[in-house]
């Protein structure tokens, strides 16, 4: 009797254990790169979460150079082509959560990406995606992700210019700390006051945060401001001249810190 209750008892705890391990939440950032800030970003999550991580490569890599990465994936996009990738080295149905990372193309997640979204099973499992890009795109292809995934959770991640690429660790903090995943508090920011015409100063400010980046030829026409523990925040409504020469309008985001730094764009609506 002393020897089934000892067998029953090791059995018991086996079980509890097997079900234990059933009941770890497993995660893995999963990511497409070509200039390695998407990397750093997926990298990032990988140190501050513990995940698994692993990244997806076209089976006919694309060019490094900026211009002709453009060319290939317009002409992909005219012909309806999808970019044949190589198998991932991850298991997919061993995880929970997914972190998806990409750069922007065309206003929302890259071609690789696309393909890649195409073909994985990812039924009922959570989505983090997070993004890197010029000017803007995040939240276009959020909303495009949930389309092409239905039968996933799709949850906000983060998005992030390639030329803010310092502030990506604070980004995946913030962003883990909203999931639930790390401890800690995110700054509550107030909203926007309402859009006003732009004065002297305003129109500075935009001027000097939008100046050097050539895909942004915008004039700024109304501004509202809200104070964070960083400096001011602007979103400024503006209209933008196009490389045809039309004009659309676009809502800018800039960040003046406190101190002597440089007013810098963080994010464009368009």
């Amino acid at each position: 009797m002393k020897k089934l209750t000892i067998v029953l008892l090791a059995v018991l705890a086996l079980v509890a254990c097997s079900t234990e391990k059933k009941a770890e939440k497993k995660s893995l950032v999963v990511y497409y790169s070509i200039t390695s800030t998407t990397k750093a970003a997926a990298e990032c999550i990988q140190q501050m979460t513990g995940a698994d991580i692993a990244a997806l490569q076209a089976k006919d890599a694309y060019p490094t150079d900026f211009q002709k990465i453009i060319e290939r994936s317009m002409q992909e996009m005219k012909d309806s082509v999808m970019p044949e990738m190589l198998p991932l080295e991850a298991d997919i149905a061993a995880y929970d959560t997914i972190f998806v990372g990409y750069p922007i193309w065309f206003g929302t997640y890259a071609l690789p990406m696309k393909s890649w979204l195409a073909s994985a099973d990812l039924k009922g499992k959570v989505i983090v995606p997070f993004a890197t890009f010029g000017s803007g795109g995040y939240t276009q292809s959020m909303a495009d992700m949930k389309a092409a995934l239905p039968e996933s959770q799709v949850v906000e991640g983060f998005g992030i210019r390639a030329a803010l690429k310092d502030m990506i660790p604070a980004c995946v903090e913030e962003m883990l700390i909203k999931l639930g995943m790390k401890e800690g508090e995110v700054e509550q920011k107030a909203d926007f006051s309402e859009q006003k015409a732009v004065g002297k100063e305003e129109t500075e400010i935009f001027d000097t945060a939008v100046k050097g980046y050539d895909m942004l030829k915008a004039k700024a026409k109304t501004v509202g401001s809200r104070t964070v523990k960083a400096g001011t925040e602007y979103r400024f409504e503006a209209e933008n001249e196009g490389q045809d020469g039309s004009k659309k309008p676009v809502t800018v985001f800039v960040m003046k810190e406190n101190g002597d730094k440089a007013p810098y764009f963080t994010l464009v609506e368009y």
